[in-house]
């Protein structure tokens, strides 16, 4: 890619010619500066007329038309160069949208209309560079190639062009006969001209192809079939950026994984060599003092912090209070606190855990600072380490506890408790919490670990202004068969909305009482759900013998339905 552009850097100034050939009327600055010509000479068809032999043209019955532009600035230029060297009027007439010099015009539309071509061999081309605007300053006769080769419909051109000539070449005698000046003097229709223009290559150096100052390409701006090339400037500007990213980009890439790996197989090796040296260190074979080189230097710290603590998992008793001892000897308890005030999230739950994992609760006030953290990560790792930390009452955090407690933070904890062997707490205190969560958690837990001494207050729970509390309530007094909760379950059906009534039937069905007959035979009249009904009708069945001739007589019914539903609960097949 970058040899391409230098090439067609390289060759720039073949294109360009083309491009200048057919600019647009409106001309662009352009840094290079052109030698002007020594002599400026009018040519005509087929050889060279003079300024004496044209105002000789000019006295004749006939008007001479000289050029056509379509900006007048531009004929306004010929116009005083033309009167300065022919010392006769010149005119700028406007026609058919284009500003015409005419010598004689008065008489173009009585008269035949000569068309005598102007070539100048060289133009001036000055470009003066400003801060936010470029000024540019040419000869008319090389901005308007388009607008002439337009008004030349017969496509007439010179058939030859003589070179420049000494000042006073100007003021010479014709150099050709009368009838050679009539074949160049043809008529023509007032608005037809041709001439050509000639531009001079611009000379650069590969000093100001890449810079932008002196006649750098890049300070150039052309018209090419009315689409400015300043776009592809941009482009390959562009590219150029593109690719000197994508490279550095690549060796960004390539060192830091060359990084990573080295240090994934340097980890690797250390883990492994540590494990040795923390093994021997626990049957008696090597001392702490071994340690030491290695704990004064950070990387290998922290891979011997992260050894410790897997090793940590399978010990208990004696080894673990010495790896635990081992640790604080070497200050890498200084270590994990650090990370467990550090103000980043990732970096509380990795002190946490290392504090959790070797019994340290110097940093207790920290964790339960996060307990109602937004950070549901690692409110849940501070809660993981609190319960591991604490010698008694290892669920007190719960207390304040003002966030949801989620369901996976509970099974987090339960499997906490029982691979731990964590002492189990009295759940029913938490029964009154504020927290609607951490009662549905303590309800669990008295299920979990049949704490039937809670019924009193589970009863009191029964009516909690929470749908969610209520209904596990009632699914926990039914699963604890826990029947003082019955009379309370009946009154509070009425209130209740449809999961918590359908909850309460099951629970009846849970544990029968003969007392809970009535009002079942109520449900099964008076309710239009076939859920509840068939519910119904199962915690019947339960009470046993008393249940079934109770079943037996609403199937001798008229209703229909009675007898549908008994059936379909009393067949065995189903259940």
């Amino acid at each position: 890619m970058i040899f391409t552009i230098l090439l067609a850097l390289a060759f720039h100034n073949v294109p360009m010619q083309a491009i200048i050939l057919t600019r647009a009327s409106e001309a662009d600055s352009i840094n290079a500066v052109i030698p002007e010509a020594a002599v400026t000479v009018l040519s005509s068809f087929p050889s060279e007329l003079t300024v004496d032999g044209l105002v000789s043209l000019s006295r004749g019955n006939f008007a001479i038309q000289m050029g056509a532009f379509n900006r007048r600035a531009n004929a306004e230029a010929m116009q005083k160069r033309l009167t300065e060297m022919l010392g006769i009027p010149v005119e700028v007439i406007e026609d058919a949208k284009m500003f015409k010099v005419f010598i004689n015009g008065a008489l173009r539309e009585s008269s035949p209309c000569l068309y005598i071509p102007v070539y100048f061999p060289e133009t001036e081309r000055v470009a003066t560079y400003s801060t936010g605007s470029e000024v540019a300053q040419e000869s008319p006769v090389a901005d308007e190639t388009a607008a002439t080769s337009r008004e030349n419909p017969e496509g007439d051109q010179p058939k030859e062009k003589l070179p420049a000539e000494p000042a006073d070449a100007l003021t010479e005698e014709p150099a050709v006969s009368g009838k050679e000046l009539s074949a160049a003097a043809q008529t023509a229709e007032p608005d037809s001209l041709t001439f050509t223009a000639e531009n001079t290559p611009v000379r650069r150096n590969f000093s100001n192809l890449f810079f932008l100052r002196g006649n750098s390409p890049w300070l150039a701006r052309y018209n090419y079939f009315g689409k400015s090339v300043a776009l592809v400037n941009a482009l390959i500007f562009t590219i150029i950026g593109s690719f000197i990213t994508m490279i550095v980009l690549l060796v960004v890439i390539l060192l830091n994984r060359n990084r990573m790996e080295k240090e994934a197989r340097l980890r690797q090796y250390l883990l492994e060599q540590y494990q040795s040296l923390i093994i021997d260190y626990l049957f008696g074979n090597t001392g702490s003092d071994d340690f030491r080189k290695i704990a004064s230097d950070d990387y290998r710290r922290q891979v011997l912090i992260d050894q410790m603590i897997d090793v940590s998992v399978n010990l208990k008793g004696e080894s673990e209070a010495k790896l635990m001892k081992l640790y604080r000897e070497l200050n890498l308890d200084v270590d994990s606190l650090a990370r467990a005030r550090s103000i980043k999230w990732h970096k509380k739950i990795k002190g946490f855990r290392e504090l959790a994992f070797m019994g340290i609760r110097d940093g207790n006030d920290e964790m339960y600072a996060v307990l109602n953290s937004k950070n549901e990560i690692l409110r849940m790792e501070a809660q993981i380490s609190l319960v591991r930390l604490s010698d008694e009452n290892h669920f007190d955090f719960l207390s304040q506890m003002k966030r949801p407690f989620s369901l996976w933070e509970q099974i987090t904890l339960h499997d906490l408790i029982i691979q731990h062997e964590i002492p189990v707490p009295d759940f029913q205190k938490w029964l009154s919490s504020s927290n609607p969560t951490v009662v549905m958690f303590a309800l669990r837990m008295i299920r979990e670990f049949k704490q039937k001494e809670a019924e009193p207050e589970i009863r009191k729970v029964l009516l909690h202004r929470d749908q969610r509390v209520s209904q596990l309530a009632v699914e926990v007094a039914g699963d604890l068969d826990l029947r003082s909760t019955l009379e309370t379950m009946k009154r509070m059906y009425k209130f209740q909305e449809y999961n918590n009534c359908l909850e309460i039937v099951k629970s009846m069905g849970k544990m029968p009482e003969q007392s809970m007959l009535g009002f079942l035979k109520l449900v099964l009249d008076k309710e239009d759900d076939v859920q509840l009904q068939i519910e119904a009708v199962k915690a019947i069945e339960n009470m046993g013998e008393v249940g079934v001739q109770a079943l037996v007589k609403v199937m001798k019914s008229e209703y229909k339905n009675y007898n549908i539903i008994v059936r379909h609960v009393l067949d065995r097949r189903i259940y």
